[in-house]
């Protein structure tokens, strides 16, 4: 009969698994863009949030505005509900609702709660500040784009994607996140495609440790919770398949680690 103990002991175990509630790991709220750990984020920009037993599978939001609702699977930052881009047992992807703290505060602490099918995790607090630069990239490799759509990176550097240099005198548009505050106010889960949002404090872009001249620097008009800054590649960067692309904002550096590829 040791089959049938070992079978009401695998049993056990997977009613157990099913039962565990939602736990989001300590440290485990991070800047969707740079994943660095142990560092603030900032209300309106997207971050991930890692744990166990988030979700029952994977999940992907289909329409804007985002809903706060997905997959049976709901995130709150001091109990404003979060929109979600997407859910997965290990990985949630949210946006910070601008309006996690109280109206005037730049700086504090939220605690973040996930709930599964009506299960809320224990709250995990994540430090909020109002800037957190980080620009999205693949491998390193900067989300800056030319002005034919072509990644500002040498050919060939992502399977499946057209790649260039960008040229010194064109502009780049690159996406980011941790910006801040906008000039006027956008919901959470919506994009701004009714109208231009500028950041109130525009970030230095730097290549190579070269200051590029910006033509703007907002939220983006086409995706929910995403930064976009468009600037000229300054020609005393130089050449190289490598240049540090940055964002610098009330003296922080998004990571040195991010790159493009810049031709004269």
């Amino acid at each position: 009969m040791h089959w049938v103990y070992r079978v009401s002991i695998l049993l056990t175990l997977s009613w157990t698994a099913l039962c565990q509630g939602p736990a989001v790991a300590d440290g485990g709220v991070l800047n969707a863009a740079t994943f660095a750990t142990g560092q603030a984020v900032t209300p309106g920009s997207l971050v991930s949030i890692f744990g166990s037993n988030l979700a029952a599978g994977l999940a992907q939001a289909d329409s804007i505005p985002l809903s706060t609702s997905l997959a049976n699977v709901s995130v709150t930052f001091n109990n404003v509900p979060a929109p979600l881009l997407f859910v997965s047992p290990g990985q949630i992807n949210a946006q910070i609702p601008w309006n996690t703290l109280p109206a005037g505060t730049l700086t504090g602490t939220a605690n973040v709660v996930v709930t599964r099918n009506g299960v809320a995790s224990a709250p995990k607090p994540v430090s909020l500040a109002p800037f957190s630069p980080g620009i999205y990239a693949v491998r390193n490799l900067a989300i800056a784009i030319n002005p034919d759509g072509t990644l500002a990176q040498p050919v060939g550097a992502i399977q499946g994607i057209n790649c260039r240099p960008a040229k010194a005198g064109d502009y780049v548009i690159i996406l980011g996140s941790g910006l801040g505050a906008l000039d006027s106010e956008v919901a959470n889960g919506r994009n701004s495609t009714d109208k231009l949002r500028n950041v109130v404090t525009p970030p230095q872009v730097l290549v190579n440790g070269m200051s590029a001249q910006l033509l703007f620097a907002g939220i983006s008009p086409d995706f929910v919770g995403v930064y976009q800054v468009n600037a000229f590649v300054p020609a005393a960067a130089g050449a190289g398949s490598a240049h540090p692309l940055q964002w610098q904002v009330s003296g922080i550096a998004s990571p040195n680690t991010t790159t493009m590829a810049v031709t004269l």
